[in-house]
């Protein structure tokens, strides 16, 4: 905060299955009255949480200002048991309830993928960052598939040290890293084909976003971006738990501002393997998740497309969610 700053009071605020938060209202050194939002977090995926979240909030506000809160500062700190790591930004009084208006947002969300160049032209991020309290790995690369195989990675760990070993989805899993991404992100950037590497927020789905009570004002909030190809950042509105966004409209608004990459009838296959990323994200937090379950056999449908092993089980239809319509609510603990 700023020098000269009086903390009038602290009070819990918001809920978070991975940290504890509190809305902090001060007045500054000049009288005027002034509201933080802060954010705690101790063990796993503490620090690139909290760092991570203060540096994607930086670089997105510095490309569509007000889109998330306005970071204030992070640090860390000794309790006496743990080292606890903070991260600080203006607090915002928000309806969690309602939708944002789809053309302005939309059109928000293609600006911050359009104006976000990465500094040095590769895939990655400065600093590590989080989705809940999974690190991503994010070290720079100049080719997508390598990129992104990294995040995979990441969370096939994270899911198997919850969940313990499954043979067959670790042999799907192999295949869709050693085959499948290789061939369908590879696309990308081969045979006269390009991407340019966007700033993602990395985590925008219903439960991170809310409509500013005094401006009416989109807000988003927990960041964990990333530089990335622009697509990624719709992955999670394909999981079970969409709500609003897997409406069309939202999509098709984007689309006017930036098209599908090419090849562009490979659009969806990509959207199903981006969504995979959360999917297993959700099924590492939460034990026994179906999360696990839906990702499997969306390997299992990429592995038969592109990269067919008779050794893999069978891709099941009737277990589609994109195809039945299936919704399965969020788990917050």
């Amino acid at each position: 905060m700023p020098r000269g700053t009086k903390i009038v009071s602290a009070e819990s605020s918001g809920t978070s299955a991975w940290t504890r938060t509190a809305k902090i209202s001060v007045i500054l050194q000049d009288g005027t009255r002034k509201r933080y939002f802060l954010k705690c977090a101790t063990g796993q995926g503490a620090r690139p949480l909290v760092e991570g979240e203060y540096h994607s909030a930086s670089a997105i506000d510095s490309v569509v200002p007000g889109l998330v809160p306005k970071a204030a500062g992070w640090g860390e700190y000794d309790n006496g048991e743990s080292k606890v790591y903070f991260f600080l930004e203006d607090f915002h009084d928000m309806d969690l309830s309602a939708a944002p208006e789809p053309d302005h947002f939309m059109c928000q969300i293609a600006d911050l993928h359009r104006k976000g160049t990465s500094p040095n032209g590769m895939f990655g991020f400065p600093v590590p960052t989080a989705l809940g309290k999974m690190e991503r790995t994010v070290v720079w690369e100049k080719s997508w598939a390598k990129s992104f195989t990294h995040q995979l990675k990441d969370v096939i760990k994270y899911d198997n040290e919850t969940n313990g070993p499954w043979l067959e989805y670790d042999a799907a899993c192999q295949q869709l890293i050693d085959a499948v991404i290789p061939r369908l992100l590879g696309a990308l950037q081969s045979d006269g084909r390009d991407i340019t590497p966007a700033l993602i927020h990395g985590n925008v789905w219903e439960r991170n976003i809310g409509i500013d009570m005094e401006t009416g004002e989109t807000v988003l909030f927990d960041a964990g971006g990333t530089y990335a190809h622009n697509e990624m950042e719709f992955g999670t509105w394909r999981c079970t738990w969409a709500s609003y966004f897997s409406s069309p409209i939202y999509l098709r608004l984007y689309q006017r501002h930036i098209e599908p990459s090419d090849p562009v009838d490979e659009w969806d296959d990509r959207n199903r393997l981006y969504s995979i990323h959360p999917y297993l994200n959700d099924s590492a937090g939460h034990p026994g998740s179906f999360s696990r379950q839906i990702a499997y056999n969306d390997m299992l449908y990429l592995c038969e497309k592109y990269a067919p092993l008779a050794s893999l089980e069978k891709y099941d239809l009737e277990k589609d969610v994109s195809v039945t319509g299936a919704y399965i609510p969020f788990a917050t603990k």
